[in-house]
């Protein structure tokens, strides 16, 4: 049980059984706002719209990103049509290349069992597999960068042949343009600065010459520029927003509201590794020993890691997805450390994960008075899932143990990675009760039938990010700007700035016979009911009010 990786059947079976169980949950669970409603709606009024240039949101131009997510959901919405999996599709795929990869690479620049065990702890990482289930920007930044990493360590690896290097160069130098397209500027800052450090650490200049620069950056810019010059000529204003708002501002500025402490990023590191927690200490701290030969891999991977991880820390905005790029050469560095770890350090890692098991079933039982008032029909929905996940997290690391007792090392990891994967996957499936009242989804059908040809749909006082999509249909913005304060300084025409303005419109449409349909937050409703305003109300949940002028 010690050579389960010198097996190719085996190999290509958990891959199949693995890649199946990926891409079918997929579409099992309904798309959570604001990122997943958010991002399948640009690309569904991409699609209807035909252009490919300048991408909106709710029918206003929307720079915040570039267009690459966008694109490949649109090309998805094409080819499948509209649903929660196909809007997933490309965030999957891009989960599953960053795991193939990564093995890939372990295998080459380490040995076959370092590439075996890579897989396995990247594909059954918590955050990792989450974050590969969701409609989001990081998983898609996070596989353009892993292939940049990868191909630079196989292209700098010691005894690669000159046509092998230039080839893997290359396919770094384009992981680097499509991470720019896919998330901006830190596609080709994060990378270059990494690089940067292993020279000044190391000493080896000797790297620069291998990079293939000239011809690297002819691909990279005819990757990346004709995107950037066409959305310019029809945008002008979008330059200064995207490339100064978006970056310095963003990292420098607080004018996002997204700042956290010093801390943040271990909080999302410590779960998000799971169930790899209790070897992760050792294997980077592995990862400082010297290594033969003249380029050294482990302290590329730690330097990329540790860096990332320090840049978002120090940045004014932050959000969990931000160091998902890291995990990739977290993996890496796990697996190079678990192929050679002593019994007792993997004994305690399969401990950390019968622990939380434990923790887990002790804690369920508290959880409804965590509920917020209105949700604990919610909360006891999702609290079986949670005490399967937990049952998973226990049994998976009480036969890791009794394996690891045994130094059945190839099997414990698989393991672990067993039900770390399955851990996961049962925590995302028993959030779908959130997930659909998150997202509104029961309202859709009340709606829907208050609409004629010419109903106009309002949006009082908030945007909810889900309902557009699955209404197949944009809102008329009142009295709200948020992320979308650029694009309605560019046209002011496409919403309706005040709520005086607004319950004028609303009135005189009721007046005219003309029927409205508003989606409204608590607060705006209140407002409106003293005002006076004339309001049918449809239907309403815990946290929207949607109502009707006639």
């Amino acid at each position: 049980m010690n050579d389960l990786h010198k097996s190719n059947t085996l190999a290509w079976a958990l891959l199949a059984t693995f890649a199946m169980v990926w891409l079918y949950v997929l579409g099992i669970r309904t798309l959570v706002p604001p990122d997943e409603g958010r991002y399948a709606e640009m690309a569904r009024e991409m699609l209807a719209s035909g252009d490919w240039i300048t991408t909106r949101l709710n029918g206003i131009k929307y720079f915040e990103k570039p267009p690459l997510q966008t694109w490949m959901n649109a090309l998805s919405f094409a080819a499948f049509g509209l649903g929660e999996w196909q809007a997933r599709l490309w965030t999957g795929l891009c989960g599953l290349l960053g795991v193939v990869l990564t093995a890939y690479t372990g295998c080459r620049v380490f040995n076959r069992r370092v590439g075996f065990f890579a897989a396995l702890v990247l594909g059954s990482s918590l955050f990792w597999v989450a974050s590969g289930q969701i409609d989001s920007l990081d998983m898609s930044l996070s596989a353009m960068m892993a292939i940049s990493l990868c191909a630079l360590l196989l292209a700098q690896r010691d005894g690669a042949g000159a046509k092998t290097r230039r080839n893997w160069m290359l396919a770094c130098w384009a992981g680097m343009a499509l991470a720019v397209l896919a998330k901006g500027l830190i596609g080709l800052v994060l990378p270059g600065a990494v690089l940067a450090l292993y020279t000044l650490v190391t000493r080896d200049w000797a790297i620069w010459g291998r990079l293939h620069v000239s011809k690297g950056l002819l691909l990279f810019f005819a990757i990346v520029t004709p995107w950037f010059v066409l959305v310019a000529l029809k945008n002008p204003e979008q330059p200064h927003f995207f490339f100064i708002h978006e970056h310095f501002e963003r990292f420098f500025l607080k004018t996002h509201h997204r700042e956290g402490a010093w801390y943040y990023f271990f909080a999302m590191l410590i779960p998000g590794i799971i169930p790899w927690l209790g070897v992760l200490p050792q294997s980077l701290g592995a990862a400082l020993r010297r290594e033969t030969g003249a380029f050294r891999p482990r302290l590329m991977l730690l330097i990329w890691a540790v860096f990332i991880f320090v840049f978002f820390s120090a940045s004014s905005s932050k959000l969990p997805g931000y160091i998902l790029p890291i995990f990739p050469a977290l993996a890496l560095l796990v697996a190079a450390y678990l192929e050679s770890a002593s019994r007792p350090n993997i004994m305690l890692g399969a401990g950390l994960v019968f622990a939380l098991g434990v923790v887990g079933l002790a804690l369920i039982p508290h959880l409804l008075k965590l509920a917020h008032p209105g949700e604990t029909g919610l909360l006891e929905a999702y609290r079986p899932w949670l005490v399967a996940a937990s049952l998973v997290a226990l049994a998976g690391g009480a036969l890791a143990l009794l394996l690891a007792r045994h130094q059945r090392r190839d099997l414990t990891v698989l393991t672990l990675a067993c039900a770390g994967f399955i851990f996961t996957q049962l925590i995302l499936a028993g959030f779908e009760s959130y997930g659909l009242q998150r997202a509104g989804l029961a309202l859709v059908p009340k709606i829907e039938a208050e609409l004629l040809p010419g109903t106009k749909v309002y949006s009082v006082g908030t945007y909810e990010q889900s309902l557009p999509f699955y209404l197949r249909r944009t809102v008329t913005l009142v009295d709200y700007w948020d992320e979308f304060s650029f694009g309605l300084k560019q046209q002011p025409e496409l919403s309706i700035a005040t709520l005086d303005a607004f319950v004028t419109q609303w009135t005189g449409d009721a007046a005219a016979g003309v029927r409205d349909v508003a989606i409204t937050s608590d607060d705006a409703y209140k407002d409106l009911l003293k005002r006076g305003v004339p309001m049918r109300i449809v239907i309403q949940d815990t946290r929207r009010v949607v109502v009707a002028n006639r």
